[in-house]
């Protein structure tokens, strides 16, 4: 997926102003401005538009992480240079402190149901013989669970 569209869907989903956006980039140490914010934020045909680059969204889920679990004692994590589906899904799945069970009732809950075995195997090690690419259906159908569990004013089914 885009990192633009996942940064505008976090963004949606836990209702973030431009403040608090920049407040979860600051948890990770990262400062940054209102009006990159804005441009990563505006749709990709629009002339203001910035791509948001890995580096930038792993640090922003770095701050989530760090936002609703903690600063954990010692250095805070690097920002990977190269996102995958499946680290944005961990890195969110960390973040929320979500189980198994939890995921698989935020899939449900968007339509898409997928097995335990399935979702254990976007949590592996790509080199592990079980692993398998999480791809942007997955990813989408997940952030789609998630704010319908966190959205307040989102349509419930």
């Amino acid at each position: 997926m885009d990192s633009n569209d996942i940064l505008r869907r976090l963004r949606y989903t836990f209702s973030f102003n431009d403040r608090q956006m920049i407040a979860v980039f600051a948890e990770a140490e990262h400062r940054v401005t209102r009006e990159q914010v804005d441009a990563w934020l505006k749709r990709d045909d629009d002339p203001a538009f910035e791509a948001l680059d890995d580096v930038r969204l792993a640090t922003f889920l770095n701050g989530l992480i760090v936002r609703h679990r903690g600063k954990r004692d010692g250095t805070l994590p690097v920002a990977e240079r190269q996102l995958s589906n499946n680290v944005v899904f961990r890195k969110l799945k960390i973040a929320l402190n979500l189980k198994d069970t939890d995921i698989l009732g935020l899939m449900a809950r968007a339509g898409f149901p997928i097995g335990k075995s399935e979702l254990s195997a976007l949590f592996r090690k790509p080199g592990h013989k079980n692993y398998r690419e999480c791809k942007d259906q997955i990813l989408r159908n997940f952030l789609k669970g998630l704010q319908l569990e966190h959205r307040v004013d989102a349509p419930s089914d």
